[in-house]
C-alpha cells in the first residue's frame, strides 16, 4: 500500500509527483511514463516513521521494489526536493490546528431546542447531499473535508454544485452545534450527545417543503 509522498524517479534523475495522488501505477499512468529500459522507473516513498501525518516524528525515505542498480545519492536527493515541494503544497491546504485537534460531535453539548436555525442548515445539507454523486460525502467526510483549504474545482463528485464557497458547509456547522444528521431512505434525523440520541425527525417531503416558519 502506498503513502504519501510516493513519487516516481527516472534514470535521468527527474522526480514525477502529483499532490493528492500516492499510488504509484496511478503517478505511471498520469504522467504517460513508459520503461524502456528493464528498471527505468523506480517507486519511492517518503513517510513519518510514525505514521502520524499531523504530529510527524521523523520522515524515512523508502523504495517500493528494491535499489536500482543505476541509483546515485543525487537521485535521492532529487526525491528529498521533490518532497519538500509537496510538503509545502499539500500542508497549506491544512488547517491544521483544529486537523490536530478534531472536534468530536458527541462531546459537544447540543442545543436543547430544534429551532429553524438548524432545520434550515439540514434542509440546505439535503439539498447539496443530493447532488453528491454515490452519496459518498457523508458527515464525518463533510467535516474531514473542511479541514482542507481547497478551491473551487478540487472537489470531486460535486459537479452538480454551483457554490464558491464550501458546499459542505451546513453539514460542518451542525456538526459544530453538536449535531449529525443521518438519513434511511425516507427521514432524516438529528443526533447529539454521548449516547447519539435522535432530537429530531422529519421526513424528506416534508423537510424540502419546509419554509423556516413552522
Amino acid at each position: 500500500m502506498c503513502n504519501a509522498f510516493s513519487g516516481i524517479a527516472v534514470r535521468s534523475g527527474r522526480i514525477y509527483w502529483k499532490l493528492g495522488m500516492d499510488g504509484h501505477n496511478d503517478i505511471v499512468k498520469h504522467f504517460k511514463l513508459k520503461d524502456d529500459k528493464l528498471g527505468n522507473l523506480c517507486p519511492f516513498e517518503i513517510s513519518p516513521r510514525n505514521e502520524d501525518y499531523l504530529n510527524p516524528d521523523e520522515w524515512e525515505f523508502r523504495f517500493d521494489d528494491g535499489t536500482p542498480d543505476w541509483w546515485k545519492a543525487s537521485h535521492e536527493k532529487a526525491c528529498w526536493n521533490a518532497f519538500r515541494k509537496w510538503k509545502r503544497s499539500a500542508y497549506a491546504k491544512i488547517r491544521i490546528r483544529e486537523a490536530r485537534n478534531p472536534r468530536h460531535p458527541f462531546n459537544i453539548k447540543p442545543p436543547k431546542q430544534i429551532t429553524a436555525k438548524h432545520i434550515n442548515l439540514l434542509k440546505q445539507w439535503d439539498s447539496v447531499w443530493d447532488s453528491v454523486w454515490d452519496s459518498v460525502w457523508d458527515s464525518v467526510r463533510a467535516y474531514t473535508g473542511s479541514l482542507f483549504k481547497l478551491s473551487r474545482g478540487q472537489w470531486k463528485y460535486t459537479s452538480n454544485i454551483r457554490t464558491k464557497a464550501y458546499p459542505f458547509e451546513p453539514c460542518v456547522k451542525l456538526w459544530k452545534m453538536g449535531l449529525v444528521p443521518s438519513f434511511d431512505g425516507k427521514m432524516w434525523k438529528l443526533h447529539g450527545g454521548k449516547n447519539a440520541k435522535v432530537l429530531f425527525e422529519i421526513s424528506k417531503k416534508d423537510l424540502e417543503g419546509y419554509n423556516g416558519n413552522s
